[in-house]
């Protein structure tokens, strides 16, 4: 009997990327595969890469490479980076595979030709460079003089133009997950293209999923006993945009919100522009959706916020922060911040100080500006010393430390449901519905049960608790 096949994954960024390796992960394992570790010597290794930032681009090229260095694996790079940066990996040596976005879904049938082909890969290399092209094997000068640089032993490249794209790519119903809680995809691609970002270009326009295979895939995540689902996508607040018939993001909430078994609904990062009073009410009768919103801020300022072409100001995010404190009881807020944006002086970086202490974020994500050619701002005059980026990052760091503690210490003695995720040396760590992380320590098995629980004390990030008997 002819053993099976090894797959590992590495999966980059986003939820997004993360939902979509589970519907790969799915794949390989319906096509006969095993799902293994790195440390297990697969056959096969997929990383799924990221290039939100330069930095992330950076990890994605050393991991491509550590790799190879470890495993005598087919490695196969797949996703954002690849969408945008397939010249460069063309070039790398390591990498057998590379597949861009809409391409990823079909990675099983790529793997499976690269198998077929690789004898004859190892045989030219003796000889001349094999160039794979859009699944054809060919040794012409002609045909290489179309393809800039690719890899000398025989790299497949399938990259197609994601901007042409208007159908969102399927799965199909992806049940697959390791974890507690799924992410559920809804939506692709982001048409505002902010003055920083690549994302557009790497995951095209918006495209959104329909309803009904949204609520297939979260009624069979239920039978199998999943409690929570995060709905994600690039942004998630478009979804229905792109639809003849009027169905929002609210509409698809009020549907998934009568599913028996789940018992929580999150979001995943939002434009504070959805959020409305017509939004709130109705969100108000959805007793499944979690109090816990992401917002998406990136400057306090309103003068950097029109350089990077965000579509509203600081007054408007204030009231939007202000409506869901007045009507959600314990609502938790997070947001993301950019600092050293091109031309933030000293001024507008204290604005966007001051804004922030006003609003009292749970938790901020703190960006350091990444200059990403091809985009707006890379051109943009006045750009910020990384010495003094560093600065602002700290001390915007140190604030939502300085928060989270207060808001922790206030749960010191309360009550809490938590949904156990995961096993942490002794303790099992889950999340309270909104977002606040709890440890317990315990012999017990608390995977993926919600657990009522007290809150004895703050521990830098975590609370810790005990089980209420």
């Amino acid at each position: 009997m002819e053993q099976r096949k090894k797959v590992a994954f590495l999966t980059l960024g986003c939820k997004t990327n993360q939902y979509e390796t589970n519907g790969m992960m799915q794949k390989f394992i319906e096509a006969g595969y095993e799902i293994c570790d790195l440390n297990d010597n697969p056959d096969i290794y997929v990383v799924n890469t990221c290039t939100v930032t330069n930095i992330a681009d950076r990890k994605s090229r050393q991991s491509l490479r550590r790799i190879k260095n470890k495993n005598n694996t087919i490695i196969v790079a797949v996703g954002c980076y690849a969408q945008i940066a397939k010249e460069e990996l063309q070039k790398m040596s390591e990498i057998d595979i590379v597949l861009g976005n809409s391409e990823k879904k079909d990675i099983v049938e790529y793997v499976e030709k690269f198998l077929k082909i690789q004898p004859q890969i190892v045989a030219n290399k003796k000889t001349q460079p094999l160039v794979v092209v859009k699944n054809t094997i060919t040794n012409s000068d002609e045909q290489k003089n179309n393809v800039k640089e690719l890899s000398a032993k025989g790299t497949i490249v399938e990259v197609g133009d994601i901007s042409k794209q208007e159908e969102f790519d399927e799965y199909g119903c992806v049940t697959y997950t390791e974890r507690a809680r799924t992410e559920i995809k809804i939506q692709d691609g982001c048409n505002n293209f902010c003055t920083y970002c690549a994302i557009p270009f790497a995951r095209g326009r918006i495209r959104s999923r329909k309803k009904e295979n949204v609520i297939k895939e979260v009624e069979t995540l239920a039978k199998k006993g999943i409690k929570e689902i995060v709905l994600t996508g690039i942004h998630i607040a478009s979804f229905g945009k792109d639809f003849e018939e009027d169905y929002k993001l609210i509409d698809l909430l009020e549907d998934l919100n009568k599913i028996d078994g789940i018992e929580r609904i999150r979001l995943g990062s939002l434009e504070p522009t959805i959020i409305t009073d017509e939004f709130v009410k109705r969100l108000l009768k959805l007793e499944k959706v979690c109090n816990h919103f992401h917002l998406s801020l990136q400057s306090g300022c309103d003068e950097t916020l029109k350089r990077m072409n965000r579509k509203y100001t600081t007054e408007e995010f204030k009231q939007v922060t202000e409506l869901l404190r007045k009507y959600l009881k314990d609502v938790n807020l997070t947001t993301d911040i950019i600092v050293g944006f091109p031309g933030e002086t000293e001024e507008e970086f204290n604005i966007t100080y001051k804004f922030l202490e006003d609003i009292a974020f749970y938790k901020m994500h703190v960006f350091k500006y990444s200059k990403r050619d091809g985009t707006v701002a890379a051109k943009m005059p006045n750009q910020v010393d990384g010495n003094i980026a560093e600065e602002r990052s700290e001390k915007l760091i140190k604030l939502s430390e300085k928060n989270m503690k207060m808001y922790n210490e206030k749960y010191i003695g309360r009550v809490v449901e938590v949904l156990f995720e995961e096993k942490q040396d002794e303790f099992w760590v889950g999340h309270t519905r909104n977002y606040m992380v709890v440890k317990v320590k315990t012999d017990k098995d608390l995977e993926n049960e919600i657990i009522t629980t007290k809150v004895l004390k703050n521990q830098g990030e975590e609370l810790i608790g005990k089980i209420v008997t």
